[in-house]
Order: C-alpha cells, then structure tokens, then sequence
C-alpha cells in the first residue's frame, strides 16, 4: 500500500462519490480471473485493489469524524501493525 495514493483516492471520493471506487473495485476484481494475466499483471491489479480498499477504510475513518490526517495516520498503523505480527 502506498500512501500517496491512498491520499490520492481519498481525496477523489470526498470529490466525487466513493461508489465509483467500489465498482472499480469489483472491474479490477473480475478481471483478475482471465487466465491469459501475467503474475506481474496480477500484482499490479493486486496493489492497486489494496489502495483502493485503503481509501475506503480512510473515508470511512473520516465518516466517523476523524480529521482525514489523523484518519491516514491511523489507518497506516493499523497496516503496519499488521504487518509486523
């Protein structure tokens, strides 16, 4: 997960509508089923799932009535946490 765009994907949804995420989500799911994907190919879907699915839990986060630092904070730390056990 990279923050930068996780940020970046917050800050569309506060922009936009966080639908657009969820449904991008379940495009870039469905398309990790062809076959013919490179394992590469697949990382890449994978990370860029994994962000999106980040931005979602920031704005939720923020939703609850966080500052969205305080939300990209936490949410990082729990990440790491973890990742760390």
């Amino acid at each position: 997960m990279k923050l930068p765009v996780i940020k970046h994907l917050t800050q569309f949804i506060e922009n936009n509508d966080q639908d657009y995420i969820v449904e991008t989500i379940e495009v870039l799911e469905n398309l990790t089923e062809l076959e013919s994907l490179k394992d590469e190919e697949l990382d890449v879907i994978g990370e860029l799932i994994s962000n999106m699915y980040g931005a979602l839990e920031v704005q939720k986060l923020i939703k609850e009535g966080k500052d969205k630092k305080t939300a990209l904070n936490e949410f990082m730390q729990r990440v790491l946490g973890s990742i760390d056990k």
